[in-house]
């Protein structure tokens, strides 16, 4: 029996190798992408008894992303795509010096000799460390200069929209249940307005919302840039969480407007949460997110902590006396894809002291950087009482928005022959403890 086992085994794993064998010749076909998801693929399938020799031997033919994917198997896996000598290789081809001429120079080749004898030398996963931060590095310099250039108007980088597709940014949410499970949904759909985006999500497979307890709206990057053209769930991407919400918020408190088959709710800051009225589960979700900081807090958090913002030295008021004064305000109200209202005002000053739209204020103090920036819900109702404007161009409306660092009050009247909102009066209240940390003040 013992020998009858042993040439069952030995038979079964014959059978592996051989079929291994065809699929590594068909792959001397195939782009180097897909060479890399079907080496990772197979690697998945390999008896655990092959020996690292021949691992190692398979992993040589991986590029990068393939050799992170791998190393996610198990333990074993890890070590062994973590080689020094594979990834040397991987990072002399990536970094190694630009040439002018088609020889290559022999202080090149002692070079590469040199780190390739030394790979030993250097701990488990020295040069994929290496090689990782300095890819990093490289993405983040070259969307500064992207973003560099800033709009004359809203103080925002100009080239916001480049920069996304550049890095192959996109955004998700984890739904997380109360038994530990979760979901992640990629977003449908994206649309692009004047200083915001808005981002989409639907299916028809919305887990119970009974049974989920918290949202989470990620951003997601690929972990090297240029690979988000043929976007697939098995290669590496970053996360970085933007805002967590609590679920249990959504409430009659919470509710901003509907139609006949869903009801609408605001869970701040800037998501709107759709719920089908019969059956009171998910019908869409929909993030509004401003462009000031938007690429910093997308990327550069991590999957448990938001981006923190850098600490803000404080800018001298040179004319105390006055009080607020210089400021800049962009504010754009949209919904559906369509613009309300959009404009801009200059040399706002301020002393001391049933419809759903979205609201994008840019806040720039006297010196053009954002001040107080925000993308949010609000719901346009109308007036109880007799408004500031003049009653006989149309019917008079009010938006309200608060949070942490504000309040916007706005009164508008919708002109019929135009179909367009026309502001008769907007009052800006700043917290004095954003003033006075900005600005270093003791107002």
């Amino acid at each position: 029996q013992s020998d009858r086992r042993a040439r069952t085994n030995s038979a079964s794993a014959d059978l592996s190798l051989d079929t291994l064998r065809p699929s590594l010749n068909q792959m001397l076909c195939l782009g180097k992408e897909a060479v890399g998801e079907l080496l990772t693929c197979v690697l998945m399938r390999l008896p655990v008894l092959l020996p690292s020799e021949v691992l190692l031997k398979i992993l040589s033919y991986l590029d990068a992303a393939a050799l992170l994917c791998a190393g996610c198997v198990n333990r074993r896996f890890y070590h062994l795509a973590s080689d020094n000598f594979i990834w040397i290789r991987i990072y002399s081809a990536a970094f190694s010096p630009k040439r002018s001429h088609w020889r290559v120079d022999p202080a090149e080749k002692t070079d590469l000799s040199v780190n390739l004898l030394s790979a030993g030398d250097k701990e488990a996963g020295y040069w994929k460390k290496e090689y990782l931060t300095k890819q990093i590095a490289s993405v983040k310099a070259a969307l500064a200069r992207v973003l560099k250039p800033l709009h004359p108007h809203t103080g925002l980088p100009l080239k916001t929209k480049e920069a996304l597709r550049m890095s192959g940014l996109g955004w998700v949410i984890i739904l997380r249940g109360d038994d530990g499970r979760e979901y992640t949904m990629e977003h449908a759909h994206l649309s692009f307005n004047d200083s915001s985006v808005t981002v989409m999500w639907y299916s028809k497979a919305w887990p119970p919302l009974a049974t989920l307890s918290t949202l989470d709206l990620c951003g997601v990057t690929p972990v090297f840039m240029g690979q988000s053209r043929t976007p697939t769930r098995i290669r590496p991407r970053w996360h970085s969480l933007i805002t967590k919400y609590q679920l249990s918020q959504l409430g009659e408190s919470s509710a901003v407007g509907g139609d006949r088959l869903t009801r609408v709710f605001c869970l701040p800051p800037g998501l709107v949460v759709g719920l089908w009225k019969r059956e009171e589960e998910l019908a869409f979700v929909m993030a509004s997110l401003h462009l000031h900081l938007l690429v910093e807090r997308s990327m550069l958090g991590s999957p448990a902590v938001p981006y923190e913002l850098p600490p803000h030295a404080p800018i001298s008021d040179d004319s105390p006396e006055r009080g607020l004064h210089g400021y800049r305000l962009h504010v754009d109200m949209h919904s559906g894809g369509v613009s309300c209202l959009c404009g801009s005002f200059r040399n706002l000053s301020a002393n001391k002291g049933e419809s759903c739209s979205i609201v994008d204020l840019t806040l720039l103090e006297e010196y053009g950087k954002p001040f107080w920036c925000f993308s949010s819900p609000v719901c346009v109702r109308c007036c109880p009482g007799p408004s500031d404007g003049p009653h006989f161009l149309g019917e008079a409306y009010y938006v309200d928005y608060s949070d942490s660092e504000g309040k916007l009050h706005m009164e508008l009247v919708w002109i019929e022959e135009t179909e367009e909102y026309f502001i008769v009066s907007l009052a800006l209240y700043l917290r004095l403890a954003k003033v006075n940390q900005w600005f270093g003040t003791k107002y």
